[in-house]
């Protein structure tokens, strides 16, 4: 999963030509390293959806600007508009409902 900042969101998130999952994040965030291998993994699995993950202790820009008070929070964008969001630590299978509707092919 690729890291963005404040400074690459709006390139690597809004501006991208595919959906896009954005996992708000924090080391400090022991359900975010929970649910950080099962977003690899569907990273691995989807060519047609990017996945990126934003610290939002380094980050706060973005964080602050989609509202963000809770994390784990995963975000879609698609189109560079949020259209779904994730709150907290959910199943794998939960996760690839959510993004069921993204995926090409």
């Amino acid at each position: 999963m690729l890291d963005v900042t404040d400074a690459t969101f709006d390139s690597e998130v809004i501006s991208s030509d595919r959906p896009v999952v954005v996992d708000f994040w924090a080391p400090w965030c022991g359900p975010c390293k929970a649910i950080a291998p099962v977003l690899s993994s569907l990273d691995a699995e989807h060519e047609g959806v990017k996945f990126v993950k934003i610290d939002i202790d380094e980050n706060p820009g973005v964080a602050s600007r989609y509202g963000i008070l809770s994390i784990p929070t995963v975000m879609v964008f698609d189109g560079g508009e949020p259209k779904e969001t994730v709150v907290g630590a959910r199943p794998r299978a939960h996760f690839e409902q959510v993004i069921a509707p993204f995926v090409t092919g």
